[in-house]
């Protein structure tokens, strides 16, 4: 039997060690304060401005960026050496390669190498899953797939490819993890984030930022991570998104924080604020969670950044700034530090702002000096100070084979199986299989957004040899493979829609099929563009199921989806069901390893799959969301639970054992369960510990994960994993705000195992 032994620390809410400290070397500081009392009002102002680099760039007579695109120099002189400004982010409209990335670089350098400013700036980009806007570079899963990995060492070599790859693109920051808590599935965004839990996203979030930045402060192969969006953007109560949310002090401090505060603990170097509004109150004007909480309380010494226009939007949309000065005043003083402003003339005015605001004493020289400093610790820590501005001489592993390997690797372990009757997967090379649905035939549908382009949507900058669904069977099959792709989704009015095409052929190909594989999903999308009206699938792709049903053939369902989308009404007749999520480049060959069985599949949902548009179901639920019209205790009832997701093998759980069944307060707990694998298959598998707090003066939630750990098990293998439940874990927050614990009754549970222990 092998043992596996893991300690649990808490869960990010409970101060324990941090790297924010380390971020503070003495003699960068030095050579802050020297720089700091050199910079005139206008050189500090502009340091906390950033623009995008659609700003720069060369157009013709009728303002069309010229391509292959290319810095005006004009426009960069304006920009850097009369306004100073400090940033500039985004990548124009499509992926550029390595060289022009190069160009790109050496001039927007060049003015601080050639010491025409005292500043270098700082280039930022969202290379989210993937260095998702240059030719050639890997991209893996969107996060919500990651998630479903359960792996944090994927995650931490998934960050270090991205942070290479963006690096070896010049970039020296990516806006990237994304931690907002994937509790609201109609938002556009929910693939962006690591799921429901935040304990998942806290350990899962914590990896991909040690992988973008290293040990220590960012070398040549790393960038500064920066954290997405603080807080509470997830969970806009109307679904849609950059719209309100309402989050209880108690359930901020239980849920919504504790993936950032473990970040900043870890070392993140930046943070970006939500574009939203939570309990009335604008994310870029909440003085209480950016200042008091984040940098007072929390000690983050990186600094903070805007979104897209959000300054603006202050007066513009949320209407609680009167005109743009008053909203640069607020946004600034509620501890902002740099604007995303991010066109021309929007940037001049906001500097200009900025500097009558100081010269009239509504923004202090103080607050000034304090982002300024914050700033220029990031540059200094990532290397921009460097005269070979931290690059490395070269970077031979740019798009390699290891690296696509690992980006299936990580397709692999995401990929959930949901329901496999009668045994129907894996199949057999021998079998005519139908390739069919609207998502079978793009990598558009596998990568999603921020791929290539914001929407992800042109097909004509997908990556040249990655395989869509269909491509991939027939790599595998042959002649053996059928097409048919039945429907096809398109936005109307700007949302989403289908209709079935070519019905005939489908109905065709059915009949000649032994075994259909039906790709269902949604259309690539995020943001604003991304809303919608419904998480119900929509008749089409319905219909084209039930046309599958009717031909008595084993259908699999394979949903490319970024959110879960309703299939309660063809679910039952599937004889098979797999949740792909946005797998990537290589998900499609990820899935037919799957499918047929050259591969295990281990993937665990990061959410609850709902299964009614109008219910949003979260397994830490309270027991009265369980009290049902008649009064029994069934009414939560989710497609799938969080955490769930089969294999090809056969594990059974047994003697949950705990070192003792009572413990005094502040003392940890010891415990262990057995694990084996009755199957002849090699399997990985996520096991995973809960929590339930019996009885408690505030309603407690039915259960909360508390630790998991992915594990490897050999066919008849067998397993031992010990826990230590430790006293942080078993803290909640009170009415007062306050994280207490209580005496009393306490489950543990793992797996369908239980086991009970009292705090005396």
């Amino acid at each position: 039997m092998i043992r596996y032994f893991f300690f649990l620390f808490a869960l990010g809410f409970q101060s324990c060690f941090s790297q924010q400290s380390f971020l503070v070397d003495k003699n960068i500081e030095k050579q802050i304060d020297l720089l700091i009392n050199k910079m005139s009002l206008n050189e500090k102002v502009g340091q906390t401005c950033q623009i995008t680099l659609d700003a720069l760039l060369k157009r013709d007579e009728n303002n069309k960026v010229i391509e292959p695109v290319s810095i005006d120099s004009d426009k960069l002189k304006e920009a850097i050496t009369e306004y100073s400004v400090g940033s500039i982010l985004n990548v124009g409209s499509h992926t550029l390669d390595i060289n022009r990335w190069k160009h790109i670089m050496e001039n927007i350098h060049k003015p601080f190498l050639d010491k025409k400013v005292k500043v270098p700036l700082i280039y930022g980009i969202d290379a989210i899953h993937g260095v998702n806007y240059t030719v050639g570079g890997t991209l893996f899963p969107q996060e919500i797939g990651l998630a479903a990995t359960w792996n944090t060492q994927l995650a931490e070599a998934f960050g270090h490819v991205v942070a290479y790859e963006t690096k070896a693109s010049g970039i020296p920051w990516n806006f990237s993890p994304v931690l907002d808590l994937g509790r609201q599935p109609l938002w556009s965004r929910h693939f962006e984030t690591l799921g429901e839990d935040p304990f998942l996203a806290s350990e899962m979030g914590t990896a991909i930022i040690k992988g973008y930045q290293g040990k220590g402060k960012p070398d040549a192969y790393h960038t500064a991570a920066c954290l997405k969006h603080f807080v509470g953007y997830s969970n806009p109560l109307s679904g849609r998104d950059r719209t309100p949310a309402w989050i209880p002090d108690k359930y901020m401090k239980e849920l919504y924080l504790p993936p950032f505060k473990k970040a900043v603990e870890s070392g993140a170097l930046t943070l970006m604020i939500n574009s939203g509004v939570v309990n009335g109150i604008p994310g870029h004007m909440n003085h209480h969670l950016l200042t008091k909480i984040l940098k007072e309380d929390w000690g983050f010494k990186g600094f903070t950044v805007s979104d897209w226009e959000d300054f603006i939007m202050l007066h513009t949309v949320h209407n609680t700034a009167y005109d743009l000065s008053d909203a640069v005043v607020k946004a600034f003083n509620a501890g902002v530090d740099m604007s995303m402003v991010p066109y021309s003339p929007q940037y001049m005015e906001y500097c200009k702002i900025m500097i009558k605001a100081v010269e009239d004493g509504k923004i202090s020289e103080e607050r000034l000096d304090d982002a300024v400093r914050r700033i220029l610790r990031v540059k200094f820590l990532v290397g921009l100070f460097d005269k070979n501005m931290n690059q490395a001489t070269s970077y031979p592993d740019f798009g390699s084979e290891k690296y696509k390997n690992l980006a299936m690797k990580t397709a692999l372990e995401s990929i959930t199986l949901l329901k496999n009757q009668e045994g129907v997967l894996p199949l057999t090379t021998s079998k005519k299989v139908l390739v069919a649905g609207p998502t079978s035939n793009n990598l558009i549908f596998l990568n999603g957004a921020w791929t290539h382009t914001w929407q992800g949507v042109d097909a004509k900058y997908n990556t040249k040899e990655c395989l869509s669904v269909k491509e991939a069977f027939e790599e595998k099959i042959g002649t053996n493979c059928l097409f048919a792709q039945g429907a096809e989704l398109f936005l109307e009015d700007n949302y989403e829609n289908s209709k079935l095409i070519d019905e005939q052929d489908f109905l065709l190909k059915c009949k000649q099929a032994e075994v259909i594989v039906l790709c269902l999903g949604e259309f690539p999308s995020t943001e604003k563009p991304g809303d919608i009206r419904s998480l119900n699938l929509d008749p089409a792709q319905l219909r084209l199921a039930e046309m599958a049903y009717a031909s008595q053939k084993p259908v699999i369902l394979v949903l490319v989806e970024g959110r879960p989308r309703i299939i309660r009404t063809i679910e039952e007749k599937a004889s098979a069901i797999v949740q792909a999520y946005l797998p990537g480049d290589y998900g499609a060959e990820a899935l037919v390893k799957l499918l047929y069985g050259e591969d295990n599949f281990s993937g665990k949902l990061p959410y609850s799959y709902p299964r009614f548009d109008g219910q949003i179901e979260f397994y830490d639920r309270p027991r009265s969301v369980d009290r049902s019209k008649s009064n029994d205790f069934k009414a939560y009832n989710p497609q799938w639970n969080f955490g769930f997701g089969i294999s090809y093998s056969k594990l059974v759980y047994s003697n949950l054992k705990l070192e003792k069944t009572a413990i005094n307060l502040g003392e940890s707990l010891k415990l262990s369960v057995d694990i084996k694998n009755e199957s002849e298959r090699k399997v990985s598998e996520v096991v995973q510990l809960y929590l339930s707090d019996m009885y408690a003066s505030m309603v407690p939630s039915g259960k909360s994960l508390k630790a998991f750990q992915k594990i490897d098990l050999n066919s008849g293998a067998s397993v031992r994993v010990e826990f230590i439940l430790t006293p942080e874990m078993l803290k909640f927050v009170d009415v007062n705000g306050n994280w207490i614990t209580e005496k009393g009754m306490f489950k543990l549970s793992v797996d369908d195992l239980i086991a009970k222990f009292e705090l005396k």
